[in-house]
């Protein structure tokens, strides 16, 4: 039987786990836009501790190392971008899940620009972080997913292309917007900052990519009519 100490205790335990998450979080969401502005060499625990709004000391009892922290937020980050390729399912319609994929991508860019910077950093870098991640799981993950994507060309139902560069076209181009945007603003001046410009670039990058790997007649016929040898 519990006495009422014992769950009075235990109410304490549960509401201190909260707030540790809670101070977790606030600490992991403090560290990603310095991390993805500084580095991880430029950056400091004491610029993560002000921004978070608590004291240094009170923020190494929840991270003893700086290092601990930029690979926390790398992984929050990684599980963050990657949930929307995990989506990908095989037996759906190739164009309906692709669309689904690269909007999703495209908001995320467009609203957590600096976990694609940070991702970005990582790797011109060399990803010492996260080479061992990108080796395995990954790699897994790409692979089961050029699976599906292959199933949908071999179906008739996708045009022929790599699945794989399929991928990596859907992350360079839908990541440019975030890793790039200084040079997007200078180029488009005040059209990036319209509140319709998600949306626009949504509509772009969808009729590029999806007009590329779409399966019809009618693409199959232009496809040969292009490249029929002339005379």
């Amino acid at each position: 039987m519990k006495t009422e100490a014992s769950s009075s205790g235990e109410t304490g335990a549960r509401a201190q786990t909260r707030i540790q998450a809670a101070n977790r979080e606030t600490i992991l969401q403090a560290a990603l836009p310095i991390f993805a502005a500084y580095g991880f060499r430029g950056s400091t625990i004491d610029q993560i501790a002000q921004r978070a709004g608590m004291s240094k000391p009170n923020l190494l009892y929840y991270f003893r190392r700086k290092e601990d922290i930029y690979e926390a937020v790398l992984q929050r980050t990684l599980t963050q971008w990657l949930s929307p390729l995990r989506t990908l399912e095989r037996d759906g319609d190739p164009e309906t899940e692709l669309r689904a994929y690269i909007e999703d991508k495209l908001r995320m860019s467009f609203e957590q620009p600096e976990a694609s910077r940070l991702f970005a950093n990582e790797i011109l870098n060399g990803a010492p972080v996260l080479r061992a991640f990108l080796q395995t799981e990954l790699r897994v993950l790409v692979e089961a997913k050029a699976a599906v994507i292959r199933h949908w060309i071999d179906t008739g139902r996708l045009a022929p292309v790599d699945p794989v560069h399929l991928i990596f076209v859907i992350w360079a181009t839908t990541q440019h917007y975030a890793d790039f945007a200084v040079q997007i603003d200078a180029v488009l001046g005040d059209r990036s900052k319209s509140p319709d410009f998600l949306a626009e670039t949504t509509q772009a990058v969808l009729g590029i990519i999806l007009g590329g790997v779409r399966h019809s007649a009618d693409a199959a016929s232009e496809r040969a009519i292009a490249n029929a040898p002339e005379g």
